[in-house]
């Protein structure tokens, strides 16, 4: 059963489509209605509704406007318009914003039973496609150079070869087109998991994601290991366009459309071929934070600070302690540490080996630290590094105590860090929200690109942290500032909605009475009246 929202300015018309029309038979169950674009995008961010029925001359937001806003927040939702006949060719702008179906009013409720059937048969489709295993992948040469790059670098016999070699090659290949420049390339890796955290990614998931990447951007998918590895190739502005919407859409498609989670992880994007390996080893680690937090979608950029250190040279063993201190337990990377020290003294390795592997874990183990923590931090837990007193240590017992110490110290430092960090981060948010209400142009992703994290990340702090979400955060302080305004100033109601980040009175009002459940002039007068009362009795 599919649930909907519809959205119509005109209520009986509204009503009478939901009254007059059998939803149930045809697959559909209605969640939610609407009498105005502002209030069909809350409840679309608060219900997830798998399609959204809305009338195109919708008042505070048109309909276009509406559907490019729910494919930021709900990207996984369909949108059908209502239309009249003059509104036809303005409704079709709205097709790159998931619209699959355009009705004309007026409509009979046998029409609208029939274009329903449609609608969710279009739905079907591509929830089946999406889970299905789908035709063979094409572009077999553009995989071909595409997955060694991702997961080997580029490896060559003699010197290292230029960047203009690689993308001849990626030319010869179809990997790239010719005339195009100022390219990005982002590393997305996925896995989808069950509700015991059971890893059931398959080949066949490659063909759901790309059914999702090929409608934004131009893109490489393979299976490997257990996940789906994406690379996106697309103009900077295209990239930060709809990165966030993509990875929004997957998550949200796997879990309306197989019950499952999809784990994300996110690498920066860069801007050559020599380095697309180093972002997927960033997408990689991204990844290992969303199966720790138990969060979907991880942007390795949310975490950790770019560095320029050598991630490729990493052993098994160093490559094992990272993963566990970014995210496993305590007790669980303590265990390993001492098997792999148990290894090292089965295998007799001389002490200057056994230094040198010190370094490069206590390298490894700074990297992550200096990447989450702050500078004081990070002082405080180089003076328990072992490399502080390591040429004076008399036995292997005392090298392998002081690593150890070391590394659950580090773990401990992060996760305390993280902490931190998520709240600053929600802080700035909400100060944002606190300085910049009046800002009509303020939303979600403009915070999101002022903070220098993404929408969904910041999305997903904010609700954790105050259990609310931006709009509403949002509404509130511009709701309260003009019940200040109105009580103290002699401002006329259209002044108070500009001073408070509304464009347009009829909607400020319309906000205003939702949320305290009187008019602005109501409120005025009622304030008024309250001041006086209490004034009188002073006297």
């Amino acid at each position: 059963m599919y649930t909907v929202i519809v959205a119509d300015d005109e209520e009986e018309l509204r009503k009478a489509l939901i009254r007059r029309v059998d939803w149930e038979s045809v697959g559909f169950s209605v969640v939610g209605e609407a009498e105005n674009g502002a209030e069909a995008l809350e409840l679309v961010e608060k219900l997830e509704p798998d399609l959204l029925l809305t009338d195109i001359r919708m008042p505070f937001i048109t309909g276009i406007e509406l559907a490019r806003q729910v494919q930021e927040i709900r990207p996984a939702t369909q949108i059908a318009f209502l239309s009249g006949y003059d509104d036809f060719s303005y409704a079709q702008q709205g097709i790159q914003y998931n619209i699959i179906s355009y009705l004309l009013k007026p409509i009979s409720s046998a029409e609208l039973t029939e274009e329903l059937l449609k609608m969710k048969k279009k739905i079907d489709e591509k929830y089946e496609n999406f889970a299905s295993a789908g035709k063979k992948q094409e572009k077999l040469e553009a995989m071909e150079l595409a997955i060694p790059l991702l997961l080997d670098g580029f490896q060559r016999d003699a010197e290292e070869a230029d960047e203009g070699e690689l993308e001849q090659a990626a030319f010869a290949c179809g990997l790239l087109k010719e005339g195009e420049s100022d390219l990005k390339y982002t590393v997305i890796v996925a896995s989808i998991i069950d509700e015991e955290g059971k890893n059931l990614t398959a080949r066949a998931s490659v063909h759901g994601i790309d059914t999702i990447l090929e409608k934004y951007i131009r893109h490489v998918s393979f299976y490997s290991g257990g996940r789906v590895v994406s690379l996106l190739i697309a103009p900077e502005a295209d990239t930060d366009k709809y990165l966030h919407i993509i990875v929004e859409e997957i998550s949200q498609s796997v879990r309306r459309i197989m019950k499952m989670s999809c784990l994300i992880g996110v690498g920066r994007s860069v801007g050559s071929l020599s380095h697309i390996h180093e972002a997927y080893i960033e997408a990689m680690s991204a990844i290992r934070y969303s199966r720790k937090n138990k969060e979907e979608v991880y942007f390795i950029s949310d975490i950790e600070r770019a560095d320029d250190f050598d991630m490729e040279k990493m052993q098994g063993y160093i490559e094992e302690v990272e993963r566990m201190i970014r995210s496993g337990g305590s007790q669980e990377l303590e265990a390993y540490l001492k098997q792999m020290f148990d290894s090292v003294e089965q295998e007799h390795i001389s002490m200057m080996e056994i230094h040198f592997l010190i370094v490069r874990l206590v390298s490894a183990v700074s990297r992550i630290v200096y990447a989450v923590v702050d500078e004081e931090g990070a002082a405080q837990l180089q003076k328990k590094s072992p490399l502080q007193s390591v040429d004076s240590f008399e036995n292997y017992g005392a090298v392998r105590s002081r690593c150890i110490f070391f590394c659950l110290a580090a773990r401990e430092l992060i996760a305390e860090q993280r902490k931190k960090s998520s709240t600053l981060l929600c802080d700035k948010a909400l100060g944002i929200i606190e300085n910049s209400y009046m800002d009509q142009e303020l939303s979600l992703v403009s915070v999101s690109n002022e903070i220098s994290v993404s929408p969904n990340y910041l999305s997903a702090l904010i609700k954790r942290s105050t259990g609310r979400t931006f709009i509403d955060l949002l509404t509130k302080k511009r709701i309260e500032t003009a019940k200040e305004l109105l009580l103290c100033t002699n401002l006329k109601i259209k002044e108070i909605s500009e001073k408070c980040g509304y464009n347009d009175q009829h909607y400020f009002s319309y906000c205003f009475k939702k949320y305290e459940g009187l008019s602005p002039n109501a409120c005025r007068q009622k304030l008024e009246e309250e001041k006086t009362s209490r004034e009188q009795w002073h006297e």
